[in-house]
């Protein structure tokens, strides 16, 4: 039998994944690992969880920096703007900014916002 790793206790349900709520579904996120690239063949069962883990993480702080921007523009809803302000205006999401550099550039001139940093930072404080 199987004994369960450090990370097992990251998320409720343990390595099995069959119990406990997972944010995203492991299967999917296992797929995804394994289409990464050719040289990846085998994935434990721990990892999946991990990055479900992570996952959730990075959501929730990007939603965070997202809503502060939907503050900056007195509203109570956030919207796709929002997140795009939110990548752009934060150098480790520069991986992101082509994906939402598109939509955001009309939207921003339109609704006035500012997406710099030193305008994240003080709403941030």
């Amino acid at each position: 039998m199987r004994q369960a790793g450090i990370y097992s206790a990251i998320l409720p349900g343990g390595v099995s994944g069959k119990a406990g709520p997972h944010s995203f579904p492991l299967a999917r996120i296992k797929k995804i690992m394994k289409k990464s690239g050719d040289d990846v063949k085998m994935i434990s069962g721990e990892a999946p969880i991990v990055l479900s883990k992570a996952c959730e993480l990075f959501v929730e702080e990007i939603t965070r920096k997202a809503w502060m921007m939907t503050m900056q523009g007195k509203r109570r809803i956030l919207h796709k703007e929002d997140v795009a302000s939110a990548v752009i205006a934060t150098d480790i999401y520069d991986f992101l900014v082509n994906m939402v550099s598109d939509d955001h550039s009309a939207n921003s001139e339109h609704e006035g916002l500012s997406t710099t940093p030193a305008a994240i930072m003080d709403l941030e404080r």
